[in-house]
């Protein structure tokens, strides 16, 4: 059996890094936005994750919009030929999902904060007012999609880590590696 051919082609560095820091503040926030819902913790463990929670996801949305214009500014890397048409259009409608479910999580979680008239203490700390009023309804129906959207998001995650995994592990073509920060684009 023949050797798959190797996809040399590359993101830019500052893409890598970007995608990457991306990832791992998603993912941290994940286990912390179950655990601060935790009946069982102290006042003051969960403050500091609701704290932590909120405040990431600013940093979430700000790596988002980052991202959205360095993708506007350079295109992405392009697949290898080889790949079939059904898997890159399954790779650009997963990333069109990942980033429109970023946004509406950052969102959400901001309007189910500032409605519920609780601080977003970055936010405060530089005197950003608040972009929507105080309405326990509004709340409760942001509090709604993010608790909802967060299980659409997980399934985008664990779709696009198995593609990579595969991609990296089992085919070894070079598509895993266009991302990966360690290796430069060629």
């Amino acid at each position: 059996m023949a050797e798959p051919q190797t996809f040399r082609q590359g993101y830019s560095t500052p893409t890598r890094w970007l995608h990457w820091l991306t990832a791992l503040v998603v993912l941290s926030t994940i286990p912390v936005g179950g655990i601060m819902t935790a009946d069982d913790l102290s006042r003051g463990v969960q403050n500091a994750l609701y704290i932590y929670h909120k405040n990431i996801g600013i940093l979430i949305i700000l790596l988002v919009i980052a991202r959205l214009v360095m993708r506007a500014l350079t295109p992405a890397a392009p697949l290898p030929a080889s790949m079939p048409a059904w898997q890159k259009n399954a790779a650009a409608v997963s990333h069109v999902m990942l980033y429109l479910l970023l946004i509406v999580m950052a969102v959400s979680g901001y309007v189910r904060v500032v409605a519920g008239g609780f601080p977003i203490e970055s936010l405060n700390a530089v005197g950003m007012p608040f972009l929507v009023p105080r309405s326990d309804d509004l709340a409760e129906t942001a509090q709604w999609i993010h608790a909802t959207a967060r299980f659409v998001l997980v399934g985008f995650i664990l779709l696009h880590i198995g593609a990579a995994l595969q991609h990296g592990l089992i085919k070894k073509d070079g598509v895993f590696s266009r991302i990966w920060p360690l290796k430069r684009p060629r």
